[in-house]
């Protein structure tokens, strides 16, 4: 039977080595719209729902900055290698698309393994918190496309899921206990 993942001793972890503000264009808030904009593209185009929410953690987890940092996406992936076996519990097979999507994640890609295009088109679709209208020629899936007004509002507003943030253990506007 496959491990569930504790999402709050996740993100107490990540948080305790991220280094820009947790409240900022790639944290917390961050995150949660990409889980619920990576399901919702999971569940109607096909991916692995699992693998989408650890996705939406790590992808900018070990970012150094707001702006331009090319190996953010690979250092994700490595701290959620770093984890395997303790609180990461995925297979080979689905560890590897985790860390693919995590290393890939800006590379511009828009063909793939269906997971990992509901990965690249769940963080995409948050686009609109840095000033950005996703356009649907640049997502994935008709899926994604499909989102965007509603991902859109919900970005340019910075959301907070509260569900999402429930479910870690995250008071919104507050910091957890790290």
């Amino acid at each position: 039977m496959p491990h569930s993942h504790d999402y709050g001793a996740l993100l107490q972890v990540i948080l305790r080595g991220y280094v820009l503000p947790h409240d900022g264009y790639h944290g917390v808030y961050h995150w949660a719209r990409v889980w619920e904009n990576g399901l919702r593209v999971a569940e109607s185009h096909g991916g692995d729902a699992e693998v989408v929410r650890l996705f939406a953690l790590f992808h900018d987890a070990r970012r150094v900055n707001e702006h331009v940092d090319p190996d953010h996406g690979l250092r994700g992936g490595d701290l959620a290698h770093s984890l395997r076996g303790s609180l990461v519990h995925l297979d080979d097979t689905r560890f590897e698309l985790l860390y693919e999507a995590c290393r890939l994640h800006t590379d511009g890609h828009t063909t793939g393994e269906a997971t990992l295009l509901a990965c690249w088109d769940a963080d995409r679709l948050d686009l609109g918190r840095v000033g950005i209208t996703p356009r649907a020629e640049l997502l994935c899936t008709d899926a994604a496309r499909g989102l965007i007004p509603w991902a859109q509002a919900r970005a340019t507003t910075d959301e907070r899921v509260h569900e999402v943030l429930g479910l870690w253990g995250h008071v919104s506007g507050l910091t957890p206990e790290i």
